[in-house]
């Protein structure tokens, strides 16, 4: 068990993995290379902890000390009690979840590896916004995706704000990067699995037309809001497929997307 301390300082160097947490370039260089990440919550805490990450440490508000007990007792990490004005001065945020962790981040496994036994996976390309990402983590999960594959310029899905989105789905879905984009969608296609590249292009067929459920591997890939695949990662795949769209609407959001083609490959 760790006992917890009150830390009263903002400058004290215990709570450096917490600085900053709304500057979204230091974050993203600063947390990869020094192998953390930043769990936010009770559920996503446990989540994190549950799927083998280990607590660097953990930074809670008085009122949290109760709920957190069992996982305090457990922590082999120091835990720091801190007041919510001085959490705010410390992260540049109002923590109103009053708890948060950093953990340490596993080594990246291979596109291969991740592969292996898969029957439905998500390639995303240039997914940059971290609330689509936590998006499709989450649906990923909820509809039984085995996998995420990412290109090279995707987000961070550890990044904090695409965990809290996800609910620490991203800690249940097995993800890898493809690089070189899109030279790389070869590791997938030698796999065994069929590419359908998502796009609202009238020459695409319609996703529900085709039956991706019975295809015996599906990689579905998506791409950045508003931009959509690029036209090399559209002739990379197998086929271009559509959701049928009505009212005049011509696409959904990359998320939204995403959740209905997950359940249209998943579903038998």
């Amino acid at each position: 068990m760790s006992e917890p301390s009150t830390i009263t300082d903002p400058a004290d160097p215990r709570l450096g993995d917490y600085t900053g947490l709304t500057d979204v370039e230091l974050r993203r260089r600063r947390e990869p290379a020094e192998g953390l990440f930043i769990a936010e919550g009770e559920k996503v805490i446990r989540r994190a902890l549950a799927a083998g990450y280990r607590m660097r440490s953990m930074l809670l508000t008085s009122k949290w000390l109760d709920v957190m007990a069992d996982v305090i007792a457990e922590a082999d990490a120091p835990v720091h009690v801190v007041e919510p004005a001085l959490a705010e001065a410390v992260t540049g945020y109002h923590v109103h979840r009053g708890a948060l962790a950093s953990m340490e981040r596993k080594p990246l496994p291979d596109a291969a590896d991740v592969l292996a036994g898969a029957r439905r996976v998500a390639v995303l390309e240039g997914l940059v916004d971290h609330t689509n990402l936590g998006a499709i983590f989450r649906s990923a999960a909820a509809l039984g995706m085995d996998a995420v594959l990412l290109s090279p310029d995707c987000a961070d899905p550890l990044y904090r704000r695409a965990v809290k989105v996800s609910m620490g789905a991203v800690f249940a879905v097995p993800y890898a990067r493809l690089d070189p984009w899109p030279a790389a969608l070869t590791t997938v296609r030698d796999a065994g699995f069929t590419l359908l590249a998502l796009t609202p292009a009238e020459t695409a067929v319609d996703l529900s037309a085709l039956a991706p459920q019975n295809l015996p591997k599906t990689a579905l890939m998506l791409g950045a809001e508003g931009d959509g695949l690029t036209p090399q990662a559209i002739k990379a795949a197998d086929r271009a497929v559509r959701i049928p769209m009505a009212h005049g609407i011509d696409s959904l959001n990359v998320g939204a997307a995403a959740a209905v083609a997950f359940y249209a490959v998943t579903t038998s």
